[in-house]
C-alpha cells in the first residue's frame, strides 16, 4: 500500500480529488496518511478533518528563517513516513533538502502542457492569463515528478484541453481543473501505486 502524503496551500480541489480517487477506487494501491498545509485557515485542513486524514501546518512564518523552516518541513514530512508526496497546489518552493531525500518520490501537477508556459512565476492564474495572452487554441495541465528545477521533471501524464472563445483567466483555469487536472493526478498516483511509472534521473536516459 503506497503510502501518500499531499502538500497543499489553498483550497484543495485536487486534494479532494485523491480523496475521491481512494474512495471510489480509481486509486488502487494507495492510502492518504496525511496532508500538510503552508497556511492556516485554508480550506484543505476541513477536507482533511472531514475525511478523517491527519493535517499539520507548517508555516513560514512560525520559523526564524528559511532554513529553519526549510528543516522544519522535511520533519513534518519525515513524520508521516511517506513513500509518495504529492504537491496538491502548493506554493512554496520544495527545499533542496527535501527533494535530495525523497528524488523520484515527489510529484506535482502544473495548469499548462509542460514545457509551455512553466518555471519560475508561472503558477495559478498567471498560467492561464499567459496562455491567453500568446492566443494558444490548446492548454491543459501536466503532472510531473519533482527534481531540483521548476517544473523540470520528467512528465508522467497531460491532458490537453481547448481554449474557447471568450475565455479569461478564471473560465480556463476551472475548465481545465474539471476536465484535467482531476482526472490526471489521481490517474497518476494510481499508476504509481501499481508501479506503472518509474521514475528515471534524466542523465539515465543518456547513452
Amino acid at each position: 500500500m503506497l503510502r501518500v502524503l499531499v502538500m497543499v496551500s489553498g483550497g484543495g480541489t485536487n486534494f479532494q480529488a485523491i480523496i475521491d480517487g481512494v474512495n471510489n477506487k480509481t486509486i488502487t494501491n494507495a492510502e492518504i496518511v496525511g496532508v500538510i498545509s503552508n497556511n492556516y485557515g485554508v480550506y484543505s485542513l476541513e477536507r482533511a478533518e472531514k475525511a478523517g486524514i491527519k493535517s499539520m501546518v507548517v508555516a513560514p512564518k512560525d520559523f526564524p528563517d528559511r532554513a529553519s523552516f526549510n528543516n522544519g518541513l522535511l520533519e513534518a514530512i519525515d513524520s508521516f513516513s511517506p513513500d509518495l508526496v504529492v504537491l496538491a497546489g502548493f506554493l512554496v518552493v520544495i527545499p533542496e533538502i527535501v527533494i535530495k531525500k525523497y528524488e523520484g518520490r515527489i510529484i506535482n501537477i502544473h495548469p499548462s502542457l509542460i514545457p509551455s508556459f512553466c518555471g519560475k512565476g508561472y503558477y495559478g492564474l498567471k498560467v492561464h492569463k499567459a496562455a491567453l495572452e500568446r492566443g494558444v487554441k490548446v492548454s491543459g495541465a501536466t503532472v510531473h515528478f519533482v527534481d531540483a528545477g521548476t517544473d523540470t521533471g520528467p512528465i508522467i501524464i497531460q491532458k490537453a484541453v481547448y481554449v474557447q472563445d471568450g475565455d479569461t483567466p478564471e473560465t480556463l483555469q476551472k475548465r481545465i481543473m474539471e476536465e484535467a487536472e482531476w482526472k490526471i493526478m489521481p490517474e497518476a498516483i494510481d499508476m504509481i501505486a501499481n508501479g506503472k511509472v518509474v521514475y528515471t534521473k534524466p542523465e539515465e536516459h543518456s547513452n
